[in-house]
């Protein structure tokens, strides 16, 4: 156990620990975007078809599935301290790589080996949270963190246009990818495991890693993710393009609207996670702030079916925006889930299988886009009608697997 001045400290400290993971997800969120700020100029400049473009961005999202399946065991094995460290410097020297790619197959290995490595943020950053943070905070702590996923969305179309038109698009993925090994000169000495830190648990063996298929809570959040994910990363790399084909903007002018969204989102990651933490606060259930936040949220989603006959863009912008916003507060309390349901030893792991099912509904997402653009003229209402309706859809399909969110009982649990 820690020490009294220890305990002191734990309340600033974790804080502290939150502050870290939002940086490390930002710089995550900017490595993995440079390549969707680009793709307008790149698809020009390189010849790509959009079922080109569609597959080269699924690269990225199929390793990034597989790694999650390792990551999250690994880092319930080694610990995040060690295992956000290296996962860091490869997603770093990857990302770098990314500029000597020239040929469709050349960017599609790049993403793959940025996707694996990028696998381990999630994973080890609700693991972290996990144990720091009690249960009636954990919401709140992991929508500040996911926040580094719009900070980065909003820094990317700041800093890459401006350094891809000063020195070239292949600066762009060199200078953005060494901010992680920057990240690295605070993460190594400030981080330390905890001692005294969340909630009292109860002590649980590790459980083999199929088992956990066998709980309809693990279910329950592969749900929340496969239906949620593939919609984001639709908003990630189709988003400037959708603008440039429907409204004209180019790469000197994507800036504006990319950021308004993310802004807006910053707003729902943050305030997502800090409505169920403040319900629970005020004597709510678990199940009852965690379910009526994400309904919220998911019926906030549904206009964006109707986006593609917004009348102007920045209707559209706004119409996404909110649907971004309501996304990052519907996965604030979908990954809280994990460490609701399952105890720290298995949380890693359920948040791994978790985002491996999110990030394989990506590639067939994406993948399918590709083709239903090229196939009818680039009309995205067929796909934004999916973006309205898919969250909804997942709630009803959570709350039937989980009713209560009730705690797995894993074997050997005492």
């Amino acid at each position: 156990m820690a020490n009294t001045a220890d305990t002191q400290r734990l309340p600033s400290y974790r804080w502290t620990i939150c502050a870290l993971l939002f940086v490390a997800t930002t710089i995550n969120y900017v490595d993995r975007q440079v390549l969707g700020i680009l793709a307008p100029t790149l698809q020009r400049e390189l010849h790509w078809t959009e079922a080109d473009y569609g597959d080269i961005v699924s690269w990225f999202s199929f390793a990034y599935a597989f790694g999650f399946l390792v990551a999250g065991r690994a880092i319930d094995w080694i610990g995040v301290r060690r295992g956000l460290a290296a996962a860091v410097v490869a997603w770093s020297v990857a990302a770098i790589g990314t500029a000597f790619a020239r040929t469709s197959a050349g960017f599609s290995f790049a993403r793959a080996m940025l996707g694996l490595s990028e696998s381990a943020i999630f994973p080890g950053s609700i693991k972290t949270i996990a144990e720091w943070f009690p249960q009636k905070e954990r919401a709140l702590a992991t929508g500040i963190f996911n926040a580094g996923t719009n900070m980065g969305a909003i820094l990317t179309p700041l800093l890459v246009p401006w350094i891809a038109l000063t020195w070239g698009w292949q600066w762009a993925f060199v200078a953005t990818g060494a901010l992680g090994l920057l990240w690295l000169l605070l993460w190594i000495p400030l981080y330390r495991e905890p001692e005294a830190a969340g909630d009292p648990s109860v002590a649980a063996a590790r459980v083999p890693w199929v088992s956990l298929f066998g709980y309809r809570q693990t279910w329950a959040f592969i749900v929340g993710k496969l239906m949620a994910d593939p919609i984001w990363w639709f908003y990630l790399y189709w988003l400037p393009k959708f603008l440039d084909a429907k409204y004209g903007v180019k790469l000197a002018q994507v800036a504006a609207p990319i950021i308004v969204v993310y802004v807006i989102a910053d707003v729902g990651s943050v305030g997502g996670g800090w409505i169920s933490s403040a319900l629970i606060k005020r004597g709510w259930s678990v199940n009852r702030a965690r379910k009526t936040t994400m309904l919220a949220m998911a019926l906030l989603i549904v206009p964006t079916a109707l986006v593609s006959r917004a009348p102007s863009m920045w209707a559209a912008v706004i119409i996404v925006g909110v649907a971004a916003a309501a996304h990052q507060a519907w996965s604030a309390n979908v990954y809280t889930l994990a460490s609701d349901m399952f105890p720290k030893t298995a949380v890693g792991s359920v948040v791994g299988i978790g985002a491996f099912a999110g990030a394989m509904g990506g590639v067939v997402f994406q993948r399918a886009t590709g083709r239903v653009l090229q196939a009818n003229g680039s009309d995205y209402g067929p796909i934004f009608v999916v973006c309205g309706l898919a969250y909804v859809t997942a709630w009803v399909i959570i709350h039937l697997l989980a009713p209560g969110l009730e705690p797995a009982r894993l074997p050997n649990q005492s």
